[in-house]
């Protein structure tokens, strides 16, 4: 019997909310399983993931193969790392110092996209404030300049055809 570890999906209609199991991979996607280790909840801001490391590790200690986004929920919480660490042959101790370092630095790229991402909403705020703050002659005058360049151009670029197709007259006569 192949186990794999996938979600499975539960809640109301755009309203997800996904039990992390343990199923056969013979059943459906909401059928039968054989454990519930976690909870993963895509909805809230930012996304809620509890998962018993304990009962992760042991299924896939024991063979069970996560769904890749199974895998990608685990790497995100450090389960996957842990394991490989213990696959390693490290001490408890060694593996509880590596697993602090990772979480700081986790601590530390969350915070920094949290920064950027609030800077570029405050941005794009200012942006829109901007907009609504020009009058509208304003940029009917912007307009109606760029219509007038636009003409002029078109007029110098119609006087060069002009004296080309002059010149090519000329030299057919002779």
């Amino acid at each position: 019997m192949a186990v794999k570890l996938r979600l499975r999906r539960m809640g109301k209609k755009r309203q997800p909310v996904y039990k992390l199991v343990a199923a056969d991979s013979r059943s459906p996607r909401d059928g039968r399983f054989i454990e519930s280790f976690g909870l993963y909840n895509p909805k809230t801001e930012p996304s809620t993931v509890e998962i018993n490391e304990e009962r992760a590790l042991y299924w896939l200690g024991v063979g069970a193969q996560p769904t890749t986004t199974v895998k990608n929920l685990l790497s995100a919480e450090g389960i996957l790392y842990k394991r490989d660490l213990m696959k390693q042959g490290l001490s408890e101790e060694e593996i509880a110092k590596k697993m602090e370092e990772w979480l700081k630095q986790r601590e530390a790229r969350l915070s920094a996209t949290k920064v950027k991402a609030e800077k570029a909403k405050t941005t794009a705020e200012k942006a829109k404030d901007k907009k609504k703050d020009e009058p509208a002659e304003v940029k009917t005058e912007e307009v109606k300049s760029a219509v007038a360049e636009e003409s002029d151009e078109k007029a110098e670029s119609d006087v060069v055809i002009e004296e080309k197709q002059e010149k090519s007259e000329e030299n057919s006569k002779e």
